[in-house]
């Protein structure tokens, strides 16, 4: 759709609804079902080990259509987003089924405001049946079962879509001996295909789908969705993510300048046995890997008790904004030490241990305090562990530090198979000083981090409510931050060296980070100016509230043309634009393109049945000051207006 057709429709639309600061005008149809669903089972009675089928029938309104299980969307359409029409059965071990049967498709002629006009599209339509094959176990007792039968639809005619709808039926069958196989003589199995049963290739996992259980739930990391546990692909993406952490932690300052120190130990007590070398190499390996899997131990056991007091463990970290605080200052301060201002040590009693690499027992030994030595550098990443961490089952938490341990410990491995290759190691000198300066400033930048979110964390525990620049600026100082780290680096590398390799390949690495500055620094600003809605809950709803904001909630969904017309001519405009990013306004969104979305719940308390719906509500009060379901800027900015004023008011 152009940006003038939707002007228009816009325009079209606040005429027709109504333009009046108070409008309450209902869209047409919407309340009103326009599709039936029914559900029957080809017998009543069945023994165990018997066969049957369950029909879903569909009865459209003239006129309507619902889209089909697997819509097929053509090009002229765009990215419609079409609700694809699904049935899902509880989950019951007695029952097997097989694939679905789906009712014969139909084209009709759609025009949702489409640029070159009414599009063919295959719909379902009339009286459409599905047919579900099921196999009865032979263990099942007798007795009753119950068969619950979830259908979810989007019903639409040819310029309009309803809100997605989902009907439950439940049938009751009995199981008993001589029970009656499938009888499929009856009308309304006439479009059953029998044949089904024949085929292997109908039945088994994924096949028709059951309801969810939360086993697979996904985790999240730092705000990143991970895969579930028994997700196989996943848990190797995660192993060797967490092995290139490993690896990384060998360039700090800490651990780097002692690796050829560690691996010339190793050489000279081995010898020229290459397989002794390896032995021992071998050995130091594992006493690193020990060493992070020793401390993965106690963080499942931590995160573990954290989960007996609260759902999402990561509350404990980003949920506090002392605790930010505390992790930002921490990593602060190890990035100004390792830059030279002071030093961070550990105890002298630590430094005192050397164990002897020249057998198996001390190359573990050796290993496990080479992992130790390195702690005071390794601040960078122990708040993102942490952190992470507290939101992750205890499989995927033992995975990363294990696999962080393995990539840690791979280097020692290889140079002890390849001891020259220790001579390209960078030792004491400027190079060396020029990777302790990155190091340090790398780790402010993730000092930034903590910090910033801890300021947004106080803030949000305090009621006060910040501009969107406040919430974006710890990310223009971690912009600024890694511009500043790739600008030092070109200037010292040419400063340092006058070899071409090294004055062609770091400036390119240095590039990569100003790049990665500048576009992250943007790409937040951005986000925090143009994703200025705050997703809806009636907690939310009423924190916003109490604390004295304005609060603009906007019902809409993604099957909804209208809304998505009135958010980007209205609400994403001048003078809504910026009304909606000044201090004290919340603008809320409930998106209701799930049928189980609790805005739901909340647009019916008002008495409404359909969307676009924009309400307006002023401090304080659960009553709305103003709401519409067709609206111009100058009506939405007047009605922000009349809600601060309400503020005051006695």
């Amino acid at each position: 759709m152009t940006a003038t057709l939707r002007v228009l429709t816009s325009t079209l639309l606040a005429l027709l609804l109504g333009s009046g600061s108070r409008a309450y005008a209902q869209p047409m149809g919407f309340g009103v079902q326009h599709v039936q669903i029914d559900a029957a089972l080809s017998t009543q009675t069945v023994a165990p080990g018997d066969r049957l089928a369950i029909a879903v029938v569909f009865d459209h309104d003239e006129g309507y259509h619902a889209h089909t299980h697997d819509p097929q969307i053509p090009k002229a359409m765009g990215d419609f987003p079409a609700i694809p029409t699904t049935i899902t059965l509880a989950d019951n071990p007695l029952l097997t089924l097989g694939r679905i049967q789906w009712p014969e498709e139909h084209t009709v002629a759609v025009d949702f405001g489409f640029e070159n006009g009414p599009v063919d599209y295959n719909v379902y339509s009339g009286r459409a049946i599905a047919y579900v094959p099921v196999l009865v176990s032979p263990d099942a007792p007798e007795g009753e079962l119950s068969i619950e039968i979830r259908v979810g639809f989007q019903a639409c005619n040819d310029t309009t879509c309803d809100p997605p709808s989902s009907e439950t039926r439940t049938l009751t069958l009995t199981v008993a001996k001589g029970g009656a196989d499938i009888g499929i003589a009856s009308e309304l199995f006439s479009g059953f295909d029998a044949s089904v049963y024949a085929d292997p290739d109908a039945w088994g996992a994924g096949v028709v789908e059951t309801e969810p259980n939360e086993s697979g739930a996904k985790s999240k990391f730092l705000g990143l969705e991970l895969p579930p546990v028994d997700s196989a692909p996943g848990m190797i993406v995660l192993a060797l993510l967490a092995a290139v952490g490993g690896f990384v932690l060998n360039l700090t300052p800490c651990v780097l300048p002692v690796i050829p120190l560690k691996v010339m130990a190793i050489s000279s007590h081995a010898g020229e046995h290459k397989s002794r070398a390896l032995a021992l190499g071998f050995s130091m390996a594992l006493g690193v890997v020990a060493f992070w899997t020793a401390i993965g131990i106690p963080v499942v056991v931590a995160v573990a008790a954290a989960k007996e007091t609260v759902a999402d463990p990561s509350q404990l970290i980003f949920g506090r904004w002392y605790i930010t605080l505390l992790i930002g200052i921490v990593i602060a301060m190890m990035g100004i030490g390792i830059m030279g201002l002071f030093q961070i040590k550990l105890p002298q009693n630590v430094y005192k241990l050397n164990p002897k690499a020249d057998s198996i027992h001390g190359s573990f030994l050796f290993g496990i305090m080479t992992a130790v030595l390195g702690l005071p550098c390794f601040g960078f990443v122990a708040g993102a562990l942490l952190a992470g961490a507290a939101a992750m089952p205890p499989l995927l938490v033992m995975t990363i530090f294990v696999f962080l341990g393995i990539g840690m410990a791979l280097p020692y491995l290889v140079l002890a198979m390849f001891p020259k290759l220790v001579n390209r190691i960078p030792r004491t000198g400027p190079a060396s000083d020029l990777v302790k300066q990155i190091m340090g400033l790398m780790m402010l930048t993730a000092a930034a981090y903590f910090l910033g979110t801890s300021v947004i964390s106080f803030a949000s525990a305090r009621g006060i409510s910040l501009p969107w620049w406040g919430k974006a600026v710890h990310w223009w100082i971690i912009g600024l931050l890694l511009v500043a780290t790739g600008g030092w680096l070109i200037a010292r590398t040419y400063k340092i060296t006058k070899k071409i390799g090294p004055r062609l390949v770091y400036p390119v690495l240095a590039f990569a980070l100003m790049g990665l500055g500048g576009a992250a620094g943007y790409d937040r600003t951005m986000h925090q100016y143009h994703n200025i809605w705050v997703d809806f809950s009636p907690e939310a709803l009423d924190a916003a509230l109490a604390r004295g904001d304005v609060v603009v909630l906007d019902f809409t969904a993604e099957w909804c043309i209208n809304c998505k017309v009135l958010e980007a001519t209205v609400l994403s405009q001048k003078p809504v634009k910026p009304a909606l990013l000044s201090a004290g306004v919340v603008p809320m969104v409930a998106d209701l393109t799930s049928n189980s979305a609790p805005g739901w719940e909340k647009l019916r308390s008002l008495n409404q049945v359909g969307i676009p719906l924009l309400v307006v509500y002023g401090p304080g009060s659960d009553e709305p000051v103003w709401m519409s379901n067709a609206y111009t800027g100058g009506q939405v900015a007047e009605a922000i207006r009349e809600a601060r004023g309400a503020a005051g008011s006695p």
